[in-house]
């Protein structure tokens, strides 16, 4: 605990208030201390500052100095004034920078001249400088006792408390800037997404995949079952799809002679927002010539506990309450035989009737189309029944042909492709192929899904002639591979909420809000 207070203790009117009327109170008065600062000659915001270490360092360096100790060492360091207390002639302000903390312990006397006059018109949430002595206060605090400030950054706008501001959790949505000042839990979730990516590329690299950038701006959707973006092209007088997902590219590359490549991409989709769903969402895509849906099954473990493990430190983890562990290899069951055993129906296949199985949806309160075959009904099945009760690690493999449009016919059933995803805490995380490399085959799935699009599906495919002629120059055998990165760091962090783990998730406009 530091000598001065945090933000959290405070009850000055600047981190209390909700009263726009005392808000522009707050913010008049501040505007007015930049005039005093620049009539005193002080730049409010000034063009650059050199620290010689930042807080978490000086920290660091002293980790157990006993009370009462000065140390002789000279540093200079900077942050966000988060808290500020007076104490007769002494003055104690608490630094805040990347979620580290160290308070300033300034007897007046120990400043130069232009300090004694800037610290009497600080306020919490200016950006400060300061250059002094480190040193444990009596009570123990570490401490940097500066013979010079230098303001960095005057805010005109109070900062929220962790108890007040920003109790609405949009809020803290909208104004992630403030929600990183006060709420260390953001800071954690957004440390273990950082580290999270730096695995996941440590890993391709180190099996010599090629990181690659694909266009954003799609000519035609595809990669995916998904309703696009569009926009329009000025100059070329055309619509443009913003991608909902880079496959098509990326198994071009593949096509071109790259063996290995990846892509950790922004994707997006026009669809609904939930706690799991965001318009604009991260994924991993990587594709492997010569490789089949087993080997990208290996792939999809090992990048995940490499995640884990450099994240967390931790295969065993725990999430909203529960346990799951990544230590063990991952179950793999076919989508059929989990739906046999949730409706337990053993003699279920995909040559069961439609409408047997539109019964069969109907008496479990699943919604059916006419137009859906046995593979589609078995899989919204399959979604309704199974899918959220898989909470440890679990492949499920052998989707139907018909919802897998990019997958290759199974090597042993042309009922079912050689396609799985992995669900774990009851969502799926990743979704993989052994792709399809047949042109004749994939042009016969594309017309089929346009069929399906003219009949009013908006998230079908569109033929894509650019990646037809690619495949009749000839692919070889791909793994591929797309993992929904946002998921992951959900469940590495353990949030419910994936608005949590993107720093500005798509909002409601303001004034609905």
């Amino acid at each position: 605990m530091t000598d001065a207070q945090h933000p959290d203790d405070a009850t000055s009117d600047d981190t209390t208030s909700t009263s726009e009327s005392k808000l522009d109170e707050i913010v008049a008065s501040r505007r007015a201390k930049v005039g005093q600062l620049r009539e005193a000659g002080v730049e409010p915001y000034p063009v650059r500052f050199s620290p010689s270490a930042t807080v978490a360092q000086v920290r660091d360096r002293y980790p157990d100095l006993e009370p009462g100790t000065e140390t002789g060492d000279q540093v200079t360091v900077a942050g966000r004034v988060v808290a500020k207390r007076s104490m007769g002639r002494l003055r104690f302000l608490v630094l805040r920078e990347e979620g580290a903390d160290l308070q300033l312990f300034c007897p007046v006397k120990a400043l130069d001249e232009p300090s004694r006059e800037l610290i009497e018109l600080l306020d919490v949430g200016d950006w400060i400088g300061a250059t002094g002595e480190v040193l444990a206060t009596k009570t123990g605090e570490l401490s940097v006792k500066p013979s010079t400030l230098t303001l960095l950054g005057k805010g005109l706008r109070p900062l929220p408390s962790t108890w007040y501001g920003l109790s609405d959790t949009e809020a803290r949505f909208r104004q992630r800037e403030l929600d990183l000042v006060v709420n260390a839990d953001a800071r954690r979730v957004f440390a273990i997404r950082a580290k999270v990516f730096r695995a996941l590329r440590a890993e391709l690299d180190e099996r010599e995949y090629v990181e690659v950038e694909t266009p954003m701006l799609h000519p035609v959707p595809g990669g995916a079952t998904a309703k696009p973006f569009v926009t329009h092209h000025n100059a070329l007088d055309v619509d443009l799809y913003l991608r909902i997902a880079p496959e098509l590219y990326l198994k071009r590359l593949v096509a071109g002679g790259m063996r290995r490549v990846y892509e950790i991409n922004r994707s997006f989709r026009n669809e609904g927002m939930s706690t799991r769903h965001n318009p604009e969402f991260t994924m991993l895509e990587s594709y492997e010539a010569y490789a089949d849906y087993a080997d990208v099954m290996d792939l999809t473990e090992a990048l995940f506990r490499r995640a884990a493990q450099e994240a967390l430190g931790t295969l065993e983890l725990t999430y909203q309450g529960r346990e799951v562990s990544l230590a063990r290899p991952f179950r793999r069951a076919t989508l059929l035989e989990l739906t046999r055993e949730a409706t337990g129906r053993d003699e279920l296949s995909y040559d069961t009737p439609v409408d047997e199985l539109q019964t069969l949806c109907a008496d479990h309160d699943v919604h059916t189309e006419d137009a859906w075959g046995p593979g589609k009904l078995l899989l919204e099945l399959y979604e309704a029944l199974v899918e959220h009760t898989l909470w440890d690690p679990t492949f499920v493999i052998d989707y139907p042909v018909e919802v897998s449009p990019l997958a290759r016919r199974h090597r042993d059933d042309p009922q079912v492709t050689e396609r799985f995803e992995l669900i774990l805490v009851g969502r799926e995380h990743a979704n993989a192929f052994s792709e399809l490399t047949d042109p004749d085959d994939q042009r016969g799935r594309f017309e089929a899904q346009a069929r399906a699009k003219a009949a009013g599906d908006d998230e079908a495919m569109a033929v894509d002639e650019s990646y037809l002629r690619a495949m009749e120059l000839g692919m070889p055998p791909i793994g591929g591979l797309g993992i929904g990165v946002d998921r992951l760091v959900m469940l590495l962090a353990d949030v419910a909420n994936i608005r949590d783990v993107i720093l500005f998730p798509t909002l409601r406009p303001e004034q609905q809000a």
